[in-house]
């Protein structure tokens, strides 16, 4: 029907009079794979398409959605199958003197399998950082141009832009779409000087909290003023962490080089440099997304995942010391069914519950 809320309303009511009720959160996608029309994978990428809010994110869930992890699983859990049978066989028949899979063969499949999942476990942290979004911080020493990087970041004037030293005290956040990535940029207080007042001292702690818990830092450098101690001192602490370094003001003239500090001149004011400085946080965050699919794990599939390959392991492992084939197939069954989990072959209620109660209404 065409509706203002009140019709809408008025309709939703009059059913609800002749007997009908309102759908349960994930009622609908339940009933499809209650009824074999979708495993709990796709289900699960049901939410994350509702939910997505950047066309990556969009791209990834549909993947997921199409089968993309189900058909990963599925070729691990036949290998797996596989040699669970011939393993099985070798026991069924021992007085033959006839084994349908050596050791070495047992070591070397479970072997591959490991390689498979962790293979499948590192592509998942990409998912991840497309599916949850990622936190870049703002940091640098006071007046070096922070908050109007920050506020072209987030394409609004978010943050107060003066020429008094100090002016942000508190953490200010936005959260952006940079290359179809998710990112909360999150603007800080100077942090190497000293505080004028208990606001701002509270708000430099708060910077180097957020600095620690950062995904990628965005070091700000003041490229048109000669460094300082505290620049340095700035580099130096975040040294090996994910990070960009900006000299920023490039519209004025440098007063040094950025090459030395390898860092990428940037304007606030003419943008000049921005659109390398987006591309550059996606890098440094190691969350460029591949042409192929992506595998996309939330924390449910990342631990059986995990389980399946430490299970896998402890086979190829056992297999190498001569255990017996009753222990492996022990820690393969182990494996496999962690993959049942996975896909909703086989899920207790609760976690089916947990699951589509984070659903909207019906859907």
């Amino acid at each position: 029907m065409h509706g203002s809320p009140l019709v809408l309303d008025a309709i939703v009511r009059a059913g609800l009079g002749a007997g009908a009720r309102v759908a349960n959160p994930g009622e609908f996608t339940l009933r499809a794979y209650l009824n074999g029309r979708i495993n709990l994978v796709q289900a699960e990428a049901v939410r994350d398409l509702i939910d997505a809010v950047t066309p990556l994110q969009a791209r990834v869930a549909f993947d997921q959605l199409q089968g993309t992890l189900t058909a990963r699983l599925a070729s691990m859990e036949a290998r797996l199958l596989d040699l669970i049978a011939r393993l099985e066989a070798s026991l069924d028949f021992p007085d033959e003197g006839y084994h349908f899979i050596t050791r070495d063969e047992s070591s070397r499949e479970m072997g591959a399998i490991v390689s498979a999942l962790d293979a499948l476990l590192a592509d998942a942290k990409r998912g991840r950082m497309i599916r949850e979004g990622l936190t870049a911080v703002v940091v640098g020493r006071p007046n070096v141009g922070k908050s109007s990087l920050f506020n072209r970041l987030a394409g609004s004037e978010r943050a107060i832009v003066t020429e008094i030293a100090g002016t942000t005290r508190d953490l200010l956040t936005e959260r952006v779409d940079i290359g179809g990535v998710p990112f909360t940029v999150v603007d800080t207080a100077g942090v190497h000087r000293e505080a004028a007042d208990a606001i701002e001292e509270e708000g430099i702690a708060r910077a180097r909290q957020a600095r620690e818990v950062a995904d990628v830092l965005v070091v700000v450098l003041d490229g048109s003023a000669a460094l300082v101690e505290s620049d340095r001192e700035l580099l130096a602490a975040t040294a090996g962490r994910p990070r960009v370094v900006v000299a920023s003001k490039a519209d004025l003239p440098a007063r040094w080089n950025a090459r030395e500090f390898d860092a990428l001149p940037v304007s606030s004011l003419t943008d000049a440099g921005i659109d390398r400085l987006r591309s550059e946080m996606i890098r440094a965050a190691d969350a460029e997304p591949h042409r192929d699919a992506i595998a996309t794990l939330n924390i449910r599939h990342t631990a059986l995942v995990g389980r399946a390959r430490d299970a896998a392991a402890r086979g190829r492992d056992a297999a190498l010391e001569g255990v017996a084939e009753e222990f492996l197939l022990a820690d393969l069954h182990e494996a496999r069914a962690c993959f049942d989990e996975v896909t909703g072959a086989r899920t207790p209620d609760d976690v089916l519950r947990l699951i589509f109660e984070r659903f909207c209404i019906g859907k």
